[in-house]
């Protein structure tokens, strides 16, 4: 039974997250909160060029905001997921205006959660999309 749980522990630990969130105050409780349920996490408050920050972190999973500074969450998704070597990642789309972001289009993500959020449905979202 040991060798199982440890199993599962070593599979759960590898699974990388990048978070894209410009608020350092979310940035800091998805980090923490994500971290507490053993996944290995990088948080930027933003990036230039998402491609090079995915192809440098090796995400499992992205998780982002849709209102960024200087650009949107949505775009962030349409890029990952129109590029052939990261279009296999999934993106959840996180919002304070989800009517906003339903308006603007799907942009191509898996999953779209309402700020604010409850932590335990975000894990779970999490968990169906990279396991």
């Amino acid at each position: 039974m040991v060798f199982f749980q440890n199993i599962y522990h070593f599979f759960k630990m590898s699974k990388q997250i990048l978070i894209i969130e410009d608020d350092e105050d979310i940035l800091q409780v998805l980090e923490t909160v994500l971290i507490h349920n053993e996944y290995n996490v990088k948080g930027l408050e933003r990036t230039d060029d998402i491609i090079k920050s995915v192809e440098q972190y090796k995400p499992d999973l992205v998780l982002t905001d849709y209102l960024l500074s200087g650009t949107n969450g949505g775009k962030i998704c349409q890029l990952i997921k129109s590029n052939k070597d990261t279009c296999h990642i999934p993106v959840i789309l996180i919002s304070a205006y989800p009517e906003l972001a339903v308006s603007l289009g799907h942009f191509g993500f898996d999953a779209f959660i309402t700020k604010p959020f409850d932590i335990n449905v975000l894990v779970n979202k999490i968990g169906e999309l990279i396991n």
